[in-house]
């Protein structure tokens, strides 16, 4: 079941996928309702999911789950994965690779891979105020305070 992102309680799940490119217009207007289709589908055991979504700087998707209703089991999150790799192919770009980096230089969302962003912290391109995206949140209200933090303030930090 579909429902708007907003409306999740701040205990849902969040999974977070990041592209390594933002997604054009083009790409958003076909891929919203597959993703609305995909979540609209979604079940664990038989019960459906409720389940919203957002696209934030158009390049990342955030799966949010309200696991009130319905948790997600091993079967509904492989699907869920699934998904993921099909808009990987069909947009040609990658979502799934956790060794990649996105963070905030002013208003322009970098994204980097691990060595790479090292090198910039190395180098002082990156200082421990820079605002990186931090994938490991588990629920709406961490997304909601703890996802977009200075460096010096998550997992990042251990390359300072």
């Amino acid at each position: 079941m579909l429902i708007d992102f907003k409306d999740l309680p701040s205990e849902a799940r969040i999974w977070i996928y990041q592209a390594n490119r933002p997604f054009t217009e083009e790409e958003l207007n076909e891929a919203r309702p597959e993703i609305e289709n995909f979540l609209t589908a979604w079940t664990a055991h038989g019960s459906s999911l409720k389940a919203g979504y957002q696209i934030p700087y158009n390049r990342f998707i955030v799966f949010g789950l309200d696991q009130e209703i319905a948790a997600a089991s091993g079967c509904s999150i492989d699907a869920s994965v699934h998904f993921i790799q099909s808009l990987e192919k069909k947009y040609n770009l990658n979502l799934l690779d956790k060794l990649n980096v996105t963070f905030k230089q002013g208003e322009f969302v970098a994204h980097k891979d691990l060595a790479d962003f090292k090198k910039l912290v190395k180098n002082k391109s990156v200082s421990a105020n820079t605002i990186v995206f931090n994938n490991l949140v588990n629920t709406k209200e961490e997304f909601t305070h703890d996802w977009e933090v200075p460096l010096k303030d998550s997992w990042h930090s251990r390359f300072l």
